[in-house]
């Protein structure tokens, strides 16, 4: 199983080549999947039909510590189910290499798509586990979306595709909740252990019942019944192959297998039972009744379909082993009968370019190999004797009659819905024939080009499926067969045999019924024009396709509504929204969970400071905090920020946490210079807006922000009510990890995985830092100096006594360490600076690169000593400006980003070649002649991955907001000017 699914993904992935040498190729390679796929399928006959609950198994581990894995298992039901996708997909596929014309650019993604689809299918009917049936559910969505949507210059695919994503996702979301709170109820997510557990389920109450109806939501929106029909005949916009796949055969029917699988489980239930009921016979009503006042023969099959899956929901969910056997001897019957009549439609829709019945004339004299396909599927569809939808038909009226005596009201109604709804069957049956092949009175015959044989090979097949069936359905019982016995047996007595499908069961009231079924419905055939004059004169309610787009509108409104009363542009509202939101939710919250607890003068939970040093520093922080927001320049703003930074520095160290007071120094000396970078091209002063009566306000909320995240905080804390997790990390990271650093070992070990999403992060932030300043891309290596950037120095007009110094220091001889220093006016020089610069920075590189090897067991790590790198940098790019930066680097941020992010991937990916999992650290000890006794632990790697991110990540700061700025000044004085304002 594993195998199909990713050869159908592979291939789907390669359509793009193989289209290049044709499309007759291409769709014929693509083809070629699902078939070979099919020919695997029947050597698994028999391991899954075995006995009941005869299955085969795969899985792949995912997270054991938390029991999740890709687990699939192929039973008797997903066996039939697989059958009618690969089969009828393979043929689809086919049927395209004549559907389409050559020039079509877009079939590659077209034909990957349709494979795609044919895998994911596979797959959700594989899954044996709930969440992974939900993924395999919504890629179905999304691929229905793109194939809906394939003719993008229409706007009605387009709507028509959003319709159906909207619809079919907001039934997948309630489904997942249903999948959710199942799986929680049964304690487990595996679906053969759910199943195993029968109807027991159903005395846990309130709790399945709304998993049920969750469940249901999730089947009715993608199998397109009420009141959630409306959005297949709109998905009729898709190209014929996409509707005789995914609207017959394929993706309707997922909501069908959900209904069918978890048919045992809750098939004893009433709500279940009556809610199909409802349902299924009110949508199989609506779209009979809807499809005979049709004028397109598409639209026909459309409301057909939305009929035919109305009777496929009751009958599949019965609950019983009849009406089971019923349910998926019509799914197999409506996959074969409905993909025939759908592949007939495209062609008659391109050989004759149109489907409008009132102009179609004369096709089936022109196409009778053609219109003899047609017959054999609208018959199969109305239930004709001989035929695979009648064997199947009759099964359902054989099931229902038994359920009318059984059950009481619940099988009279469902008996007597099914029985109304197969005579609109026969009469739009009847309808489409009449309207695709028949000669009109008064209506020219229309041209019509003899199709090839290669585009009626695929109807063709299916058409004779549909009579083998129908003459010989021993094969469809037996594969339905093992799958009953997971439902109660239909009577108590030993000798009681199970139900069978036959085509011949005697004189009996089903076929009474079938016989009463096909006179009515060609009464109404023989009388279409009263039935349409009767329905021109009916009142219509408003349409269910209408209400939606009117429902869409309304919220279109009020989302424009509430984005002008909210976005007012004002950065003081939206801060006031999210802090009012911020202390309403949270402290709301936390003061429904009983807060910290205990009083003001019990010591023993309230504590203001360990130290007076620490109220000393608690006092710097709060004035530094306060003298922010009362500074007049920018510059002092951001100064009086850092206190704050630097006042936790001193916290941090004082708490005995060297590793964090380290880390938080050196972020808030980065910060610092980057913000300093950016104020040179902003006003020296603040802003200051005219006194508001709102300052209390204000404070207030500043206040209660400050509080309740007091109040927040020490509620978790009080909160806690078992041994803390963090105790064992010690242990963890010395015999784990291999390191007495429990700072540094958790980051690069214990949550390896946390770290690699940071740093991605962190890769994602410089990148949008760079997109916001760089207009050509930064991908381009820093300008060099060269011999016109160093003459520069001598064309200032300066004449003071420093300046001469600095051009004497500039023009000297000797080979300079700061090459690029020689490029800055003297004015903008500092000899001291630049000295100072010659002596440290390779001391600070040394020091980088010694934190990122001692981090391990001593404060440091990847991440301060990136930092470190970065602040080196830092004080080249400062000393010589961007030139020097230029000078000082090799590498380009993005490389240094990229290498940093694939090292890191290969620290977790190696241990996978070795026997191990993802980010398994092992612990290398060796004797070195010189170094002695030396242990390595391979975690190492993957804090030298983040090392070069950080580096990478600082040095796109001082590209963007230094080099970047820098030049631009250069090139626009008035740019320069703009920090001295």
């Amino acid at each position: 199983m594993i195998v199909v699914l990713a050869v159908h993904a592979l291939v789907a992935l390669a359509a793009p080549l193989l289209f290049r040498a044709g499309r007759t190729v291409g769709f014929g390679v693509l083809a070629a999947v699902p078939a070979g796929s099919l020919a695997w399928l029947i050597t698994q006959y028999g391991p899954t039909h075995a006995g009941p609950g005869a299955a085969i198994t795969e899985g792949v581990p995912w997270v054991p510590q938390l029991d999740l894995a890709l687990e699939f298992r192929m039973d008797a039901l997903s066996w039939l189910f697989c059958v009618l996708i690969l089969g009828v997909g393979a043929l689809v596929l086919l049927y395209c290499t004549r559907y389409f014309h050559r020039d079509d650019a877009s079939l590659a993604s077209f034909g990957a798509q349709l494979l795609a689809f044919s895998g994911a299918m596979v797959g959700l009917v594989v899954a044996d586990d709930l969440i992974l049936l939900f993924v395999f559910w919504e890629i179905t969505t999304i691929l229905s979306y793109l194939l809906i949507g394939y003719n993008r210059n229409k706007l009605s695919a387009r709507r028509s595709a959003l319709q159906a994503l909207v619809v079919t996702t907001a039934g997948g979301l309630a489904m997942l909740v249903g999948l959710i709170v199942l799986g929680t109820v049964a304690g487990t997510y595996r679906i053969s252990a759910i199943l195993a557990l029968g109807p027991g389920l159903l005395e846990h109450g309130g709790a399945v019942a709304v998993a049920l109806v969750l469940i249901l939501a999730g089947a009715i929106t993608k199998s397109a019944l009420l009141p959630f029909h409306f959005w297949l005949p709109g998905a009729m916009a898709a190209p014929t192959p996409v509707s005789a796949y995914l609207h017959a055969a394929a993706m309707v029917k997922a909501g069908i297998y959900l209904v069918a699988l978890f048919a045992p489980v809750f098939g004893e239930s009433p709500l279940w039972r009556w809610l199909l009921l409802l349902v299924g016979a009110g949508t199989m009503l609506m779209g009979g009744w809807t499809a005979l006042r049709q004028t397109d023969i598409k639209l026909v099959l459309a409301y057909g379909t939305v009929s035919q899956l109305g009777f496929l929901a009751l009958t599949a969910g019965g609950g019983s082993r009849e009406t089971a056997l019923a349910g998926l001897a019509l799914v197999l019957a409506h996959g074969l009968f409905k993909a025939t009549l759908f592949l007939v439609v495209g062609i008659i829709d391109h050989q004759a370019g149109t489907r409008d019945t009132r102009q179609l004339s004369g096709v089936g004299a022109q196409a009778p190999l053609l219109a003899v396909v047609a017959v054999i599927g609208a018959a199969s569809m109305a239930g004709i004797p001989f035929l695979g939808g009648f064997v199947a038909k009759e099964s359902a009226y054989e099931a229902f009659v038994h359920a009318a005596e059984v059950d009481g009201v619940w099988g009279l109604l469902g008996l007597i819905g099914i029985v109304a709804g197969s005579v609109l069957t026969v009469a739009y049956s009847g309808r489409f024939l009449w309207g695709a092949f028949a000669r009109k009175q008064g209506v020219e015959p229309i041209d019509f080009p003899a199709p090839s044989r290669l585009f009626l090979a695929a109807p063709v097949v299916l058409a004779v499926a549909t009579v083998l069936y129908g003459v010989w359905p021993a094969p469809v019982n037996a594969w339905i067969e093992p799958y009953l016995q997971a439902f109660p047996a239909d009577c108590a007595a030993a000798d009681c045999a199970d139900p069978y499908l036959a085509l011949w069961h005697g004189f009996t009231v089903a076929l009474g019924l079938t016989a009463i079924t096909l006179a009515l419905g060609l009464t109404l055939v023989v009388l279409r024009e009263r039935i349409e004059r009767l329905q021109a004169a009916l009142p219509r309610m408003r349409a269910a396709d209408i209400v939606y787009r009117d429902a869409i509108n309304v919220l279109d409104i009020v989302a424009v509504w509430v984005t002008g009363r909210t976005q007012r542009g004002s950065l003081v509202f939206y801060l006031f929204i999210i802090l009012s939101v911020f202390v309403v939710a949270s402290v709301g919250a936390a003061a429904l969970a009983g807060g910290p607890g205990g009083t003001a003068a019990d010591s023993s939970r309230w504590l203001v400071a360990d130290s007076p040093v620490q109220i000393a520093i608690g006092a710097g922080i709060v004035f530094g905090a306060v003298a922010a927001t009362r500074a007049s320049k920018r510059f002092l703003a951001v100064l009086m920020v850092s206190v704050t930074g630097y006042g936790m520095v001193v916290i941090f160290a004082l708490q005995g946490a060297p590793d964090l007071a380290l880390t938080q120094m050196l972020v808030e000396t980065i910060v610092l210079v980057a913000l300093v970078l950016a104020l040179r091209v902003l006003p020296a002063r603040l802003w200051r807006r005219a006194p508001s009566s709102f300052r209390v306000g204000r404070l207030v909320l500043a206040l209660a922000v400050g509080g309740g995240m007091v109040f927040v905080a020490a509620t978790a804390m009080a909160a806690r009510t078992a041994e803390p997790i963090s105790l064992a990390f010690p242990d963890l990271a010395y015999h784990g990890g291999g390191g007495s650093n429990i700072v540094n070992v958790t980051l690069v070990d214990i949550r390896a995985w946390d770290t690699f999403g940071e740093i991605t992060v962190l890769a994602a932030a410089a990148t949008g830092v760079a997109s916001l300043v760089f207009v050509h891309g930064r991908g381009r290596p820093l300008q060099r100096a060269t011999a016109e950037h160093i003459g520069s120095v001598g064309r200032t007009r300066a004449t003071s006594a420093r300046l001469d110094v600095a051009r004497r220091f500039a023009d000297t001889d000797r080979e300079p360490w700061l090459l690029a220093g020689r490029t800055l006016a003297p004015e903008r020089r500092s000899i001291l600076f630049e000295v100072i610069t010659r002596l440290v920075f390779h001391t600070m590189v040394l020091l980088s690169i010694f934190l990122l090897l001692n981090g391990h067991n001593a404060p440091g790590g990847g991440f301060a000593g990136g930092l470190v790198a970065g602040l080196a940098l830092a004080v080249r790019y400062l000393a010589g400006g961007r030139y020097e930066l230029a000078e000082a680097t090799v590498l380009t941020a993005g490389q240094l980003l990229g290498v940093g992010l694939a090292i890191a991937c290969a620290s977790g990916v190696l241990p996978l070649f070795f026997g191990g999992e993802v980010f398994q650290t092992a612990i290398l000890e060796m004797d070195w002649i010189v170094f002695g006794h030396v242990k390595v632990v391979t975690s190492t790697l993957f804090d030298i991955g983040v090392y070069l991110v950080v580096v990478g990540l600082v040095l796109d700061v001082l590209r963007s907001l230094g080099a970047e700025v820098d030049r631009r000044g250069e090139e626009s004085p008035a740019f320069a000017e703009v920090g001295h304002r």
